[in-house]
Order: C-alpha cells, then sequence, then structure tokens
C-alpha cells in the first residue's frame, strides 16, 4: 500500500506580508505525528486564484497526496478558494450545497446577508466537515482534500477530527540522533548506506573557532531498522576516535 504524503496549503496574502502570524504548520506536523503520520510538505502563497489553482493541482497530481488547506473559503472578494478548488479538482462550477445552506440558516436565524449564502457555494459533490466553532461549514472531496477556514480556532479541530477518523495509524517512528565532532563529509559513505525506509537528516554547523560539528538524525516506523543504522554512524566515529553526543535532546 502506498504511503500517504500529506501537505499543508496555507492561502492568504497576509501571512506572506507578515500581517499575521502562521499557526497551522506548527500544528499539523504536530498533529500528523500523533496519529502516526508525517508532513511531506508545506506550501504558503498569496490569494492569487491562478497560482491557487495550479498550486492544487499539483500537489493532487501526487500518489496518495493529502492536502489540508487553510483559508480563502470565506465570502469577501479576497476568498478565491471554493473557485479555485472547482476549477482545479472539479468540473469548475459551484453549486448550491443544500445542506450547507439548511446550516446557515438554522444557525444565523434571519440574520443572512446575501453575501453568506456564497458560502454554500461547493464544488460538486463537495462534503461538508463540521465546524463545531462556527456556524458555516468547511468542506473536503474525495476524503483527501479538505480545505478550511485560515482561523486555527476553527480548522484545527477538523483536522484532528479528520486525522483520527481517516488516519489515525498507531504508528510511531523511532529516531535517533547524535552530534559528532566532525565535517558533514567524513560520514557521507555512512549516509550513502542508508536503505529504503530510513529517514536521513544531516545537519553541519561551524563554530567561530572554526571546528565543525554535524548532527545524524535517523529515523523509522522499524525500531531496528532505524537502530541499526544509527549504530553504523557511531561505528565510524568510534573507530576514528571521533568525539560525539547522542540522545533525543539532540532532535
Amino acid at each position: 500500500m502506498q504511503e500517504v504524503k500529506f501537505f499543508v496549503l496555507i492561502i492568504g496574502t497576509e501571512i506572506l506580508n507578515r500581517r499575521r502570524e502562521d499557526a497551522h504548520f506548527d500544528f499539523v506536523t504536530k498533529a500528523l505525528q500523533k496519529y502516526g503520520n508525517k508532513l511531506t510538505g508545506s506550501f504558503i502563497i498569496e490569494d492569487d486564484p491562478v497560482l491557487i489553482v495550479n498550486t492544487i493541482r499539483y500537489l493532487a497530481a501526487i500518489e496518495s497526496s493529502v492536502i489540508f488547506s487553510f483559508g480563502g473559503i470565506g465570502a469577501t472578494p479576497d476568498d478565491h478558494t471554493r473557485a479555485c478548488v472547482a476549477k482545479a479538482l472539479s468540473d469548475g462550477k459551484l453549486y448550491t450545497h443544500e445542506e450547507c445552506k439548511a446550516i446557515i440558516d438554522e444557525k444565523l436565524a434571519g440574520k443572512v446577508s446575501p453575501i453568506t449564502y456564497a458560502m454554500a457555494q461547493l464544488p460538486k459533490e463537495a462534503r461538508l466537515i463540521e465546524n463545531v466553532y462556527g456556524s458555516i461549514p468547511a468542506f473536503g472531496l474525495q476524503n483527501r482534500y479538505f480545505f478550511m477556514p485560515g482561523f486555527p480556532h476553527m480548522s484545527h479541530p477538523m483536522v484532528e477530527a479528520i486525522l483520527a477518523h481517516s488516519f489515525n495509524t498507531k504508528r510511531q517512528i523511532y529516531r535517533c540522533t547524535l552530534a559528532a565532532q566532525c565535517k558533514e563529509s567524513f560520514l557521507v559513505d555512512v549516509m550513502e548506506q542508508m536503505p529504503k525506509g530510513v529517514e536521513l537528516s544531516s545537519l553541519p554547523t561551524s563554530s567561530s573557532n572554526g571546528e565543525w560539528h554535524t548532527t545524524i538524525s535517523v529515523a523509522s516506523y522499524d525500531e531496528e531498522l532505524a537502530k541499526s543504522n544509527f549504530d553504523k554512524f557511531i561505528a565510524k566515529l568510534e573507530n576514528h576516535s571521533i568525539v560525539y553526543q547522542w540522545g533525543e535532546k539532540l532532535v
């Protein structure tokens, strides 16, 4: 079975120009880990309809991709996400979602403006995502593509519910990390031995006195695979009497 690849798509010029701070990336990475998954990529883009359509199409074309998108599903002129999703993933049209419209009528009870009903205009075959903190639901397609408000207090409970229901693998990732007093190049031959199923990260740093240090992180869903490949780095360091330290605090 192909492993699911999770992507975050954050839509909002206000994030790029720093009028607002992003709160989604950090939350999603931790939520994915909680349910035994990991993030493959994160994109922050401005409120440009062409860019939004092309980005969604690109991510959807990746095999086994899942998109958590935040922002742009309101009804003001700069909210393009609903129409862009229709172009990228459906027939290019928006339709009145009768259940969403009924929720708007029920929740807002006599205070509905014509512009509010625009949020009930959704792509064909869209399924609603409950908004426990607000009146207007979000929506998803194919149980793979989820389009939620930019407001964290609304969207983050949605992500938790989606992961718990559909993507709770109950897997644990095992990670081993060390920091060695050597250049990164010294360990390249060991890096090249890492097999499929092992995630490798190498982070070199240089101190003000010219000394090099390299932090190596080896991770896998297979505990033995992680440990046995991590031991290859330790063996080389010890064979050459290179000082190192290791432990989870170095991650």
